[in-house]
């Protein structure tokens, strides 16, 4: 109920894909698979803090280092960059 306040205090509305359907959803599975198969499948984390850490580091690279071919070889940064009115990543 937590998270389902949340959104709506954002002002975010949850789309919710049919069980077992995971291609309704394509790009977050993409992304979930590439976290836990990267990530968490690839590291054992005995700390919190650790993870945060671990965690931190990856989505880093994801986003600011590596290239994706979604993208035209660009990383999600430079992606966001290109595509804002002035050229400068939104806040």
């Amino acid at each position: 109920q937590a998270l389902q306040d949340w959104l709506r205090v954002e002002g975010i509305q949850s789309a919710y894909i049919a069980p077992g359907k995971p291609w309704q959803n394509g790009a977050n599975e993409s992304l979930n698979g590439k976290f836990r198969d990267e990530c968490l499948d690839a590291e054992w984390f005995p700390t919190r803090r650790e993870a945060r850490v671990v965690v931190e580091s990856w989505r880093r690279h994801y986003n600011e280092e590596r290239p994706h071919s979604s993208l035209g070889y660009q990383t999600p940064s430079e992606f966001a960059q290109a595509a804002t009115p002035t050229g400068t990543a939104a806040a």
